[in-house]
């Protein structure tokens, strides 16, 4: 997995990140519990800043201080979470 098969995800400083837009600020907590629901699941926690109607999640990995394959796997998670909120 690289960051080509992640659409809107940008690399920066040794971390991917990306912001997610939502209608209406309860959408985005939503989004980002449900994304930190995950991340307990997966013992693999990203950075969520809470904006008005956006949610921006960083990940990487502090130990090894830059990527590994789990931020990719729950940045993708992250992604079908939002695409399951997202009218089509």
């Amino acid at each position: 997995m690289n960051l080509a098969s992640l659409p809107g995800w940008k690399l920066s400083d040794g971390r991917i990140e990306r912001e997610f837009l939502f209608k209406s600020y309860p959408a985005g907590l939503d989004f980002a519990y449900a994304v930190g629901k995950l991340a307990e699941e997966q013992d693999h926690h990203p950075d969520i800043t809470i904006g008005w109607r956006r949610i921006k999640l960083v990940f990487t990995t502090h130990v090894i201080n830059g990527l590994s394959m789990n931020d990719f796997i729950m940045a993708a998670k992250s992604q079908l979470e939002f695409e399951k909120r997202s009218p089509h």
